[in-house]
């Protein structure tokens, strides 16, 4: 039997250089199951230190969680990478480390905080999270897919860093599994959809007051990875609706 879920799955923590230092793992988790949100999605800044805390802390709450990373590529694209296990999302975290250069000022782009499920900072990540990636989109796409998980293109409304902003276009033969809308992007009344993808709208929240200001619904028989996946593609009547 299917039943609805309501999901935000463009979260960050303070690991991200431009996340408020209040996303930690019990804040974030508190929000969520305030606002009766069934499932979050993890996703700093190419990186993915901090999505076993906020897990821990999910599984305290009973909130459901999906790990990954929003990977900036060599074009400047954000690029929301989703996974249900943690061997594809620690392939991907390696993938992306080796191929992001520079070291962090946080007096310049801001903390990078890794913490416990407690929100106690364990060490501050040396890497230069805020930068791109020297991989082009097609690539990324690609070893998402390689490593089990989905790929899905960031605030595609957005001036910069959305695939339609850096490209003008989607490339022919890009394989993404659906194209996320920003709240704002909710409201120009654009039909995003005539872009041939699955669309979904999440809240990247960088701040506690974002949680949950823009979701979506999605019917499944569980809140489980594997049944994204379906309703991505409409698999026996699943589907999903912008909130």
């Amino acid at each position: 039997m299917l039943r609805q879920y309501r999901m935000d799955l463009h979260i960050h923590t303070c690991l991200s250089p431009c996340g408020a230092s209040e996303m930690v793992p019990t804040r974030i988790v508190a929000r969520a199951k305030e606002l009766s949100i069934d499932a979050i999605g993890v996703c700093d800044h190419n990186a993915s230190e901090n999505v076993h805390a906020v897990r821990r802390a999910c599984e305290k709450a009973g909130v459901g969680i999906f790990g990954g990373m929003e990977i900036t590529s060599r074009e400047e694209i954000h690029l929301l990478a989703l996974f249900g296990e943690d061997r594809g999302l620690a392939g991907m975290q390696e993938l992306v480390g080796k191929h992001l250069h520079g070291a962090n000022d946080p007096e310049v782009f801001g903390p990078q905080y890794i913490v416990d499920e407690e929100d106690y900072v364990n060490a501050e990540c040396g890497r230069l999270l805020i930068s791109a990636t020297d991989i082009s989109i097609e690539e990324i796409v690609l070893s998402v897919h390689l490593l089990g998980g989905l790929a899905i293109a960031s605030h595609i409304d957005r001036e910069v860093f959305s695939i339609v902003s850096q490209l003008g276009f989607i490339p022919p033969g890009l394989e993404l599994d659906a194209l996320e809308v920003s709240p704002r992007g909710m409201n120009t009344g654009f039909e995003y959809s005539s872009f041939g993808f699955p669309i979904v709208s999440f809240s990247d929240a960088h701040q506690l007051k974002d949680i949950g200001r823009a979701t979506t619904t999605f019917s499944l028989e569980s809140p489980s990875f594997e049944e994204l996946k379906k309703a991505l593609c409409g698999v026996g009547g699943r589907k999903l609706a912008l909130d």
